[in-house]
């Protein structure tokens, strides 16, 4: 899951603006971005190497160390602790924790096959994005929606203001987050428009997916925090 994932976000920095959003990003997308940092260690290698031979279907990784439930006991505490001594409150480490633990959640529905720790440890998701991919994306648009429903609705009743642009650059992210994936779950860019086989050396997998997250987690920052309180009579 991706979108989803940043979604949440959203509503943790709508209760607890102290935490930052940043924050709040980082810890929605933990286990992901640790995903990438493994990849590059040599324990999470990822499949296939070409970004335009990818497909949301075909992507194999075995998440042993990111994704599976016995590392992410650590990476509950880790991502506490950094929330409790960045920000000195306790309430913060916990938020963090349970967009740690949300993330493992929705992917359970949604995303790769995730094990207590190692392949024949035995499942604990579905892993519907290699066996049912548009259910799994169906799952995600439907999580996503609700998700920032609830978050426009609580600034509707807190009296944030939005102009129309603003809201509309927010949810744009998440559609094309969900469209970007339907455009890639079965048929890969090499498949769809007819691409040659080439080496550029950035049209790789795993920098592409980094890029990705990152410019979504910049671009949400940007654009979130600028709203304005209604004023009260």
């Amino acid at each position: 899951m991706l979108a989803g994932h940043y979604a949440t976000a959203l509503v943790a920095y709508q209760k607890y603006p102290k935490g930052t959003l940043l924050y709040f990003l980082f810890a929605s997308q933990l286990q992901d971005l640790l995903w990438f940092a493994f990849h590059y260690l040599g324990l999470e290698k990822t499949t296939p190497n070409d970004v335009f031979d990818t497909t949301v279907s075909n992507m194999m990784v075995n998440m042993l160390y990111s994704h599976d439930l016995v590392p992410l006991i650590a990476w509950l505490i880790i991502i506490f602790l950094i929330g409790k001594f960045l920000f000195k409150d306790n309430k913060i480490g916990l938020v963090g924790t349970a967009l740690v633990l949300g993330h493992f959640v929705l992917d359970f529905f949604s995303g790769h096959p995730h094990h207590i720790f190692g392949v024949d440890s035995g499942s604990v998701g579905l892993g519907n994005y290699a066996t049912n991919v548009y259910q799994a994306i169906a799952i995600e648009a439907i999580a996503t929606v609700g998700i920032l429903w609830y978050f426009f609705s609580q600034e509707r009743k807190h009296g944030v203001q939005r102009s129309p642009k603003n809201k509309a650059s927010i949810i744009g992210l998440f559609v094309f987050g969900i469209l970007f994936m339907l455009s890639i779950a079965t048929t890969s860019f090499r498949e769809l428009f007819g691409i040659p086989e080439f080496d550029l050396g950035f049209n790789t997998s795993v920098p592409t997916l980094i890029f990705t997250y990152v410019s979504m987690m910049f671009y949400l920052n940007h654009f979130v925090p600028k709203y304005k309180l209604k004023p009260k009579n």
